[in-house]
């Protein structure tokens, strides 16, 4: 099994045909290859996820998102042998890695997807793969606007891909 997961987070789009044209976008690019999306939350408009057409998307609630029972708070996704943790985060950025790596403390994890802080973050943690894909459309502090891309293969790796 070889796959490709793209990966998002902090899209902040109030207009879902925006949003959903964004996407389609994405799809046509950076994400051509993508089997699966996850988004790490901030959509703020949960229908923008629409523009992945019939790509599988499994997303969770920012704090920018409204309630609902389709956006979780935190969830894993099981991909083949492989458990990824899902969560947006909060808090300023000092100290978010360890506040979402609390959350998931009682699970087995093979990567860790979180947002919030629209920075980049991929790195290898004690054996997990933690990728923060920052934000394609406010990098804020960050140098370039970006998404993540997970490899599925024997191994699960991770790249930050930027759109600038």
């Amino acid at each position: 099994m070889a796959l490709t997961i793209g990966v998002l987070s902090d899209t902040h789009f109030a207009d879902p045909f925006e949003g959903a044209g964004f996407f389609r976008r994405l799809c046509e690019s950076c994400f051509a290859d993508a089997s699966i999306i996850l988004h790490a939350g901030d959509l703020v408009h949960p229908d923008a996820l629409l523009g992945f057409g019939d790509c599988p998307v499994y997303a969770v609630r920012g704090n920018m998102d409204p309630s609902a029972r389709e956006l979780p708070l935190r969830r894993v996704v099981e991909i083949g042998p492989f458990r990824i943790g899902m969560i947006h985060g909060w808090g300023a950025p000092e100290g978010l890695e360890e506040r979402v790596l609390a959350e998931f403390s009682d699970e087995r994890l093979d990567a860790l997807v979180y947002g919030h802080s629209h920075s980049p973050v991929c790195h290898l943690r004690k054996g997990l793969l933690l990728l923060n894909p920052g934000s394609p459309t406010d990098r804020r502090q960050a140098p370039t606007h970006t998404v993540g891309l997970l490899d599925v293969g024997e191994t699960l790796t991770g790249r930050i891909v930027s759109l600038d």
